[in-house]
């Protein structure tokens, strides 16, 4: 009703106008017969108001798929099909909506299926790239030299950027990709820190299991074992020092099982905190470290909310930095 009265008020306006000018003349005339001047005037009023009338009900539809903003594209081509349009320019107007929705729809399907190809090339590059690693890995496993350590560790670099760049481009696909079951906490923990050993042994960094058996989660266990890699990688990169320890705690909170990743790192910046689950975010620690990316925990916070969990953090500067999973 609003949107039909704001379209009218010219209309109106100049009715009131007219009528204005109208009784101007009849008082220019001496009101010789003013009975019939305010007959007339209540007798055009009554015809405008049987006029807005009829143009209000013959477009009420019409009004109303106007003022009211489609949720969806589902909903806005569902409620331009039913809408019934009474006048030539509503008509034409919805023909106009038809044909550009079609292109719309035209053009997201082209774009949906070029994402799709380029997904799909995504993967099929980050698997054709894992057999030469292999391949590497196996020729210098046995070499005892710190030049084929120092090759080690840039294949571990290399396989983890790539399965990032995997798990990223999956995320669109999350749900063709998930197997939830019961999952032992613990088992999913220790095989994830044994998968870093490397990155361990190299950083002079221990972690410290403290989760009990009887502890378990309903997820997915390729996904929950990428974001625990993920939390691994960011709590060995910016603990300081050798000797220090990565803790893996867990325990019931009600109805909840709560998992904490702690490390002994150098902390994040309280500004920085509230910015940190967002993608290519590093912030101040990122700019000091040159492996940084932004792209981990904004990862671990997209996956945990796809897997129905809440992923938090804390930080305290020069002491450390606890992120949690609440399952």
């Amino acid at each position: 009703m609003k949107l039909f009265l704001r379209e009218q008020s010219s209309l109106i306006l100049i009715y009131v106008f007219q009528l204005l000018v109208t009784g101007l003349v009849y008082w220019l005339d001496g009101f010789h017969k003013l009975d019939t001047a305010i007959y007339a005037a209540l007798l055009s009023g009554c015809i405008l108001l049987l006029y807005l009338a009829y143009r209000y009900l013959s477009n009420r539809s019409f009004y109303k798929q106007l003022s009211v903003p489609a949720g969806s594209l589902e909903s806005y081509s569902a409620g331009a099909a039913t809408a019934k349009q009474y006048t030539p320019l509503a008509e034409a107007l919805h023909q106009l909506q038809k044909s550009q929705f079609r292109l719309y729809q035209s053009e997201l399907l082209q774009l949906k299926h070029k994402n799709e190809e380029h997904s799909h090339f995504v993967n099929q590059w980050v698997h054709q790239m894992k057999t030469p690693i292999s391949v590497i890995h196996l020729l210098i496993q046995e070499e005892d030299d710190s030049r084929f350590r120092a090759i080690g560790d840039e294949l571990d670099r290399l396989r983890k950027g790539l399965e990032t760049v995997l798990y990223t481009s999956r995320l669109d696909r999350f749900e063709h990709d998930l197997h939830i079951e019961q999952l032992q906490l613990e088992t999913v923990v220790r095989n994830a820190a044994s998968s870093q050993k490397r990155l361990f042994i190299r950083s002079g960094v221990y972690p410290q299991i403290d989760i009990g058996k009887q502890l378990t989660v309903a997820s997915d266990d390729k996904w929950l074992s990428f974001v625990i890699v993920q939390l691994i990688t960011n709590a060995v990169r910016y603990t300081a020092g050798n000797g220090t320890k990565v803790y893996f705690t867990a325990y019931r909170s009600g109805e909840q099982t709560i998992l904490e990743v702690r490390d002994e790192g150098i902390g994040i910046p309280k500004s920085d905190l509230p910015k940190v689950f967002d993608a290519y975010f590093t912030g101040e620690n990122g700019r000091r470290y040159e492996e940084s990316t932004g792209m981990g925990l904004y990862l671990v916070r997209q996956i945990c909310e796809k897997l129905g969990h809440d992923a938090a953090i804390d930080s305290v500067i020069g002491e450390g930095t606890t992120v949690t999973i609440r399952f």
